[in-house]
């Protein structure tokens, strides 16, 4: 049987603390559609959960890029249903990886706020290794792009030589159709429409259509590896009858 959501448990204050944005914008990102509502609780108080903090992380990455939040609706609208906060985390790390740099130095406590939780030294030595936290000075240096995920993989039952096995497989395989990608843009797109061509507008413009084009390309890339990776598991794992 599927593992249950975590019941949404933070409220307003304590979901834009976690996320590092204003009670204001929560509700602005709400009144706009981006975020879904909470679960009303006792006293009808909202209480908001995993996917909430997700998506906000992944607006926030899409909004460093550049994108408008009438480009973002698209986006978030374009994005599976059944998305869960890991899914919603993968997509903002991938997302990231298209930033020239996410990281920042933070001591100790902002770190464990940033992380939602308090870290052993085990944490903070998985989370070096991963390469997702390194000591700088009397503090760390933080790939805030890969925090999230990185603290949820502390949790995961796996050994932690097999999630580097998995990442060096990862970041090989992206790198691949990263590369691949690039060359079929220059060689079908970009090419032939500056053959000749003269008017910088055009030309700028067509800069621009590339940068916009760089969080579609990661959405259909992480959409298809999830339905791959599904199918993968359910041949592997599925009892013969």
């Amino acid at each position: 049987m599927a593992d249950r959501a975590p019941e949404p448990t933070l409220t307003v204050d304590e979901l834009a603390a976690r996320a590092g944005v204003t009670v204001r914008t929560v509700r602005f990102y709400s009144t706009r559609g981006l975020l879904p509502p909470p679960v009303i609780g006792p006293r009808r108080v909202g209480r908001y959960g995993p996917e909430h903090l997700s998506r906000l992380a992944l607006i926030e990455e899409l909004q460093h890029h550049g994108m408008t939040l009438s480009a973002i609706e698209r986006y978030l609208d374009a994005l599976p249903d059944d998305l869960s906060a890991h899914d919603l985390a993968i997509h903002r790390a991938l997302v990231s990886s298209w930033a020239p740099d996410s990281a920042l130095e933070s001591s100790r406590e902002e770190l464990e706020k940033r992380a939602g939780r308090a870290l052993k030294e085990a944490d903070i030595r998985r989370l070096t290794a991963m390469n997702v936290v390194a000591v700088s000075g009397n503090g760390f240096r933080v790939d805030v792009g890969l925090l999230r995920l990185g603290v949820a993989l502390l949790d995961v039952p796996i050994a932690h030589e097999t999630i580097l096995a998995a990442r060096r497989v990862l970041i090989e395989h992206t790198r691949s159709a990263a590369h691949e990608l690039t060359a079929l843009f220059r060689d079908e797109v970009w090419g032939p429409f500056t053959e000749g061509e003269s008017d910088p507008e055009r030309v700028e413009s067509m800069k621009a259509l590339s940068a916009h084009m760089q969080p579609m390309v990661v959405q259909a890339l992480v959409t298809a590896f999830q339905r791959s990776l599904r199918e993968e598991l359910r041949a592997a794992f599925t009892p013969e009858e």
